[in-house]
């Protein structure tokens, strides 16, 4: 076995452990910091403030939405993928982490441009009295589009790795395609299909470029969390921003819990 060397350890050990206070337990203190400044009676006043709970409630639905909707689509895009031969295959997976390498204000504008009134989609939208932009189904489409290779892309890599064999002799059995998703293949993703929808409902909750460009920053309206917080920090309320951020962090929180749960199962 190789001799470890321990100055090179503890040096290795330094370094991360500056970055991360640095980069990231510094800046988080000092907004929970920040955030009591006022003191608590000021803090919980901005946490409860009317359109702070609008905006929570229009996050949670906002990431509901996208979770559920990409959780069907990462199963059966994981399903076609890594179970079908056929043309275009490579394409698909290429498409599938789009959303991983664009700038959401990029696809922001995509939709404005799809669904704005200069669209030839906008008259048939407007005669069936469907709004996409600056409405609430913007901010979910939005929201769908920057988090849903998340679930997939946890799932395709365990589908490869198990291969076909179980399921095959599952069908020779008499199994149908339900039974054999249900007993067989959902077991072994089970794990990873529930980290991908950790990863993709905080991924939505944190979304900012695409709603900012497709909501309209209408308060209490199409305002989600992160995009409140920009508001009270433009108009500033410091001390309601930070406050705000806070609620932002303790989700995160909750989240990288689950995620290190998940992670470790």
């Amino acid at each position: 076995m190789r001799k470890e060397n321990k100055l090179v350890k503890w040096i290795m050990i330094s370094i991360c452990a500056l970055f991360l206070f640095v980069m990231l337990v510094l800046p988080l203190g000092y907004i929970i910091y920040t955030s009591l400044s006022d003191g608590v009676k000021s803090f919980i006043s901005s946490v409860t403030d009317e359109y702070t709970i609008k905006a929570m409630k229009l996050t949670i639905i906002t990431t509901l939405w996208a979770v559920g909707i990409n959780t069907v689509f990462g199963l059966c895009a994981s399903w076609c993928l890594t179970r079908f031969d056929f043309k275009g295959k490579k394409v698909i997976s290429a498409l599938i982490d789009l959303p991983l390498t664009i700038s959401p204000v990029i696809a922001g504008l995509v939709f404005l441009l799809t669904y704005g009134r200069q669209s030839v989609l906008y008259p048939l939208l407007e005669k069936f009295g469907i709004s996409i932009i600056f409405a609430v189904p913007g901010v979910i489409i939005a929201t769908i589009f920057v988090t849903f290779p998340y679930i997939s892309r946890e799932i395709i890599p365990v589908l490869n790795s198990i291969g076909t064999d179980e399921e095959e002799a599952a069908a020779l059995m008499g199994m149908n395609g339900f039974e054999i998703f249900r007993k067989i293949t959902f077991p072994h993703i089970r794990w990873a299909f529930l980290f991908g929808v950790v990863l993709c409902s905080a991924r939505a909750m944190g979304e900012f470029g695409a709603v900012s460009v497709l909501s309209g920053h209408l308060k209490g309206l199409t305002n989600t969390l992160p995009l409140h917080v920009e508001m009270l920090y433009q108009g500033y309320d410091f001390t309601g921003a930070f406050a705000v951020s806070s609620l932002l962090i303790l989700m995160a929180v909750v989240i990288l819990i689950l995620r290190n749960i998940l992670e470790k199962k």
